[in-house]
């Protein structure tokens, strides 16, 4: 299995300096992927959260968040392995071709090192702000995966559908690897049979190993119903965010994938038997609320990551 970490892209008080110093340290330590997310705006006033609930204020580090992909394009000139995930780009918010040749370039940049997570988006001010009707996301979702993924194919490019057309056409760069993954973000269980059906992994935040089970069961069962082998397709799940590492151990009410490098490495190794591809720590992401970014702080921070990667090898969690 394999441990990602989420860089830390968004809270008005990181930087690219901060961002190329987690990448660079990350690489250096074994994990095999850096993920960015997508962000178009934070509302000034109270939103129903995704999942649901009473209105609240967006958390306060969605107010500056770096573009995903520039922020990976920048990352790739300055590491040589690590993958680079965008979980999750707002699919609908993108034109499909658009999208697949910023992905291809960048695969082509990075040397084949691209994941492209996607989601079907939850906040309907960026529908508003972005012209898109937030109608039927889920079907436009799907067919934007089908156009994108036919720009990645051999010219002359064309597709047809409900939602998106491309007259026949040549449209390069094509991507460096011959498919780039993608994978879609899902919180319902209707998401994760979507990915099942068509998508190459699925994107889940658990927060309980009973919770992930029933995710990684659905979504093989869903690829099986589709003819799909569930071998060739990969669970990559988001420790929950604000979840934190930490320097002792927490006791009671501890949260999935927390606490110190010795019970993350047991949870990993929990998801390893469930049949996860990735598990990726998202803490990362709002580094400059959660830690401060004094050079010590980060440098603290990243230290208890060398010793989580240490703890998940000597049990095994992270062995192939």
């Amino acid at each position: 299995m394999e441990l990602g970490l989420a860089l830390p892209t968004a809270g008005p008080q990181t930087s690219p300096e901060t961002i190329v110093k987690v990448a660079k340290e990350a690489e250096r330590l074994g994990f095999h992927a850096l993920w960015t997310f997508e962000r178009l705006l934070r509302p000034v006033h109270e939103v129903v959260p995704l999942t649901g609930g009473e209105p609240t204020m967006m958390p306060e580090f969605y107010g500056s968040v770096y573009e995903p992909l520039e922020t990976l394009s920048y990352v790739a000139a300055v590491t040589e392995r690590i993958k680079l995930g965008a979980a999750v780009l707002v699919a609908p918010l993108h034109v499909p071709v658009m999208l697949a040749r910023r992905l291809a370039t960048l695969d082509q940049f990075s040397g084949g090192r691209v994941i492209a997570g996607l989601g079907q988006g939850w906040q309907h001010h960026e529908f508003e702000t972005a012209n898109v009707s937030r109608s039927r996301k889920g079907a436009r979702t799907e067919e934007f995966m089908s156009a994108m993924r036919a720009a990645w194919g051999p010219d002359p490019v064309r597709h047809e559908g409900e939602f998106y057309r491309i007259t026949p056409s040549q449209v390069n760069p094509k991507p460096l690897q011959a498919r780039i993954p993608v994978l879609l973000a899902a919180t319902s269980a209707a998401a994760v049979r979507r990915a099942g059906r068509i998508a190459d992994g699925v994107l889940p935040l658990t927060s309980s190993a009973e919770e992930l089970r029933g995710v990684v069961s659905v979504f093989h069962d869903a690829a099986r119903e589709a003819g799909r082998d569930p071998a060739g397709l990969t669970v990559v799940n988001q420790a929950p965010w604000p979840t934190q590492v930490t320097r002792e151990p927490i006791g009671d009410g501890r949260p999935f994938l927390g606490g110190s490098p010795k019970q993350v490495a047991e949870d990993l190794a929990t998801a390893r038997e469930l049949g996860v591809g990735q598990v990726y720590l998202a803490a990362g992401q709002g580094l400059g609320l959660d830690v401060g970014l004094q050079g010590s702080d980060v440098d603290d921070w990243l230290g208890l990551l060398g010793e989580v990667i240490e703890a998940a090898d000597q049990i095994g969690a992270l062995a192939p």
